[in-house]
């Protein structure tokens, strides 16, 4: 059961970062080289408790589908996603956002703790590729946040 952090600093106060890693348009655009699109749930907006979206996207040349709800919500300093359905046998992410410099940017800590189905093919996926892959996810991710976030 691999856990992927990042922690990575974005020059903006925690309530602003707080709503961008939550926004549904900012996601999709974030995502644009997995071509993801939204295929059911909340088409919009920033997402909250309990609300649920289906994320469809390509991964290693397959179309998938994940349907993450917000299981965990704090604002502006914690949000968590969890899968409802999906690849995953299990998969809950985390979302931590602390200020810095007065508040005047925020270390944001992403935490996805995931459980790759298969048994021990699973496993196995995750040392040969799958862990480093999703790590890269979501370090672009976050790098599109960071730019994002600068140009205001």
């Amino acid at each position: 059961m691999p856990i992927i952090e990042i922690e990575t600093i974005i020059p903006a106060p925690p309530e602003v970062c707080f709503d961008m890693a939550r926004d549904i348009g900012l996601h999709l655009h974030s995502m644009a080289q997995t071509k993801e699109k939204i295929v059911a749930g909340i088409r919009g907006g920033l997402l909250g408790l309990d609300q649920e979206v289906t994320w469809e996207a390509t991964h290693f040349f397959i179309r998938q589908r994940l349907a993450i709800r917000i299981t965990a919500f704090d604002p502006p300093r914690h949000f968590r996603d969890s899968q409802v359905e999906g690849p995953f046998r299990r998969m809950d992410h985390d979302h931590f956002f602390f200020p810095v410099k007065n508040g005047a940017a925020t270390r944001m800590v992403d935490r996805f703790d995931y459980e790759s189905p298969l048994g021990w093919l699973g496993k196995l996926a995750d040392v040969l590729f799958l862990e480093r892959y999703l790590r890269r996810l979501l370090e672009a991710r976050n790098r599109y946040l960071e730019t994002a976030a600068r140009k205001g």
